[in-house]
């Protein structure tokens, strides 16, 4: 696995194509967007499109944005705006969506007339099943086309402050990594050739299962130091030197006040919305499932989540307010004094 730590690029590369399409501007979508939009040449067009109109009119009243912007009404328009070699993004939250986005037989990219040696990059969290399957499609109808799953991660913050992580489904010495280096650069701070097709997907999916997993450990650990009487930050250091160590307890720690830029020491703000840790995890177990990789805390980390975003005061907030859920000590230096 190759990764590239460059730091974004020249808005005068040669490599960047003149056209580029972009379909999503939801979440994730629309931060990444705006940073492509803003840092491409001026003398470039994205043509894009989302399903949600006040989306788009959002994308044309942003400030900064120095591309040419081209509102399409379909996702084939996306794809046949541009011409030979160019790039179609898209990032929508499922892979009902993905197959929307690309096999609907009137609206999809692949119903476009003329799709030669373009690049399609579908950077969603999905199911690698459906991932595979429209790869399979794009070189069925047009063999010239390349479709990649490169999904990402660091979160909307990251992508509004360009610092997430790119996870390609290709080899290092894809043809295409040079080019895919110089896009990703203007999004994010890391491009990951993961091996091959649907690989990318994998990356993430394990990614996701870790820190909800890491996330919940930390949620019951730190509650069972603080109910205990013991002041967290010590706890906190020790991990830093100690074989429970993780990020998620120094950078996101899920009870309030120990790492001041978290979404727990805001009021649970997002961040990452609880309602999808239920489908990230899912997807995990899936691909587990696919090719029978044996699994077994999923299932149990699943459940906790799921419960934890049916209170209504929940709904949209941050994952990590688990910890509230479990009845985690919020006020834990009054608890203990401090």
């Amino acid at each position: 696995m190759a990764s590239d730590t460059a730091s974004p690029s020249s808005s005068s590369s040669s490599l960047l194509p003149p056209h580029l399409g972009f379909v999503g501007l939801g979440i994730m979508g629309f931060p990444m967007f705006c940073n492509l939009a803003g840092k491409i040449p001026s003398t470039s067009t994205v043509h894009f499109y989302d399903v949600n109109p006040e989306s788009m009119e959002r994308a044309l009243r942003e400030p900064g944005l120095v591309a040419k912007l081209d509102r399409c009404s379909s996702a084939k328009e996306v794809a046949e705006k541009s011409v030979r070699q160019d790039i179609l993004i898209s990032m929508v939250p499922e892979g009902k969506h993905v197959r929307e986005v690309y096999l609907n037989p009137k609206s999809g990219v692949l119903s476009a007339t003329n799709l030669s040696d373009k690049i399609l990059l579908d950077s969603s969290t999905i199911d690698t099943t459906t991932s595979l399957s429209v790869g399979e499609e794009t070189s069925k109808r047009h063999p010239t086309a390349k479709f990649y799953d490169a999904p990402v991660s660091g979160g909307s913050l990251g992508a509004k402050n360009g610092t997430i992580t790119f996870m390609v489904g290709c080899s290092e010495t894809d043809t295409n990594m040079g080019l895919l280096r110089e896009l990703f650069s203007l999004m994010g701070r890391n491009t990951f050739a993961c091996g091959g097709p649907s690989l990318g997907l994998v990356a993430k999916l394990c990614n996701n299962y870790l820190s909800f997993t890491t996330t919940l450990g930390n949620a019951e650990m730190f509650n069972l130091a603080i109910k205990s009487g013991m002041d967290p930050r010590i706890l906190q250091e020790i991990l830093k030197t100690s074989s429970g160590g993780n990020r998620n307890a120094q950078v996101e720690n899920p009870v309030p006040g120990l790492s001041p830029n978290a979404p727990a020491s805001n009021n649970y703000k997002p961040g990452f919305i609880i309602e999808y840790v239920k489908k990230d995890i899912e997807l995990a177990m899936d691909a587990c499932e696919r090719v029978d990789a044996k699994l077994f805390m999923g299932p149990s980390i699943r459940d906790a989540y799921y419960e934890a975003s049916k209170p209504p005061e929940n709904s949209g907030m941050d994952s990590k307010i688990v910890y509230r859920w479990m009845g985690g000590e919020e006020d834990w230096k009054e608890k203990l004094g401090l």
